[in-house]
């Protein structure tokens, strides 16, 4: 396996793929990854995958997290099922997974989380913006996987977000705030690798610490594609052996 390059599953909207996705696929190409892209209209083969970016877009139905709707939303519930399967699958087989704003939320709608759908009313500190350049601050925590992988300093990043996380998920903590205390990061406290990030490091290409977390994932997936399938493989000769002597 080794010098094979770690493939990962990129997830887009229908609606934006088309000119978002080349963002991510140069991202991880320079990262020494190559990117597959998946959305509802396409076939979707995890078995083919080595990791899964969950892009942005859409808003999640609150229907995923027992919430009403309360605020006008683009939903797409296709895209949902689809995501919310991905992740699960993937964190069950110890692939990685990075969460890019919308997809930092359902990687916590996934594991049991809620959003608040109008996070700037629920956090009236914090600046709203809307804008693809680095201009939010967030702050890290000190202990967190994120400040190892990109630096414990404070962050200048870009929002496009209105939903953010409220109540984590099963096994996620969280790895970043902005200035008034909105969620701006998260992270699994164990392995495999999960992290979301409510801001879009695609965009920020020419940012150092931004190119870090794709370098990361890529790290992941190869580690997977060199151990993990080692390691399903002697499972499934476990499991054989099992049904063979009836255990």
């Amino acid at each position: 396996m080794e010098g094979v390059i770690p493939r990962i599953g990129v997830t887009t909207s229908v609606r934006s793929g088309w000119r978002i996705f080349p963002l991510f696929a140069l991202n991880l190409w320079w990262a020494g990854g190559r990117g597959l892209r998946w959305d509802t209209r396409r076939d979707v083969d995890l078995s083919a995958a080595d990791g899964l970016i969950v892009g942005g877009g859409d808003d999640i139905s609150p229907a995923l997290y027992d919430g009403d709707l309360r605020i006008a939303a683009r939903l797409d519930p296709d895209r949902d099922a689809l995501e919310r399967g991905l992740v699960d699958a993937a964190l069950a087989a110890g692939k990685p997974v990075l969460g890019v704003c919308r997809g930092a939320q359902m990687l916590n709608v996934a594991l049991g989380g809620s959003l608040h759908q109008d996070a700037y009313a629920v956090h009236a500190d914090s600046r709203y913006m809307r804008t693809v350049l680095p201009r939010k601050g967030v702050h890290l925590e000190a202990d967190s996987l994120l400040a190892e992988i990109a630096g414990p300093e404070p962050m200048r990043v870009n929002a496009l977000h209105t939903q953010a996380v409220d109540r984590l998920g099963a096994g996620l903590r969280v790895a970043a705030r902005d200035e008034g205390g909105m969620v701006q990061a998260l992270e699994r406290a164990e392995p495999p690798f999960a992290l979301g990030v409510q801001w879009h490091p695609e965009h920020l290409i020419y940012a150092r610490r931004q190119r870090a977390l794709f370098r990361a994932l890529v790290r992941a997936a190869a580690a997977y594609r060199q151990h993990g399938h080692q390691i399903a493989a002697v499972e499934a000769d476990a499991r054989a052996e099992h049904a063979e002597h009836g255990l």
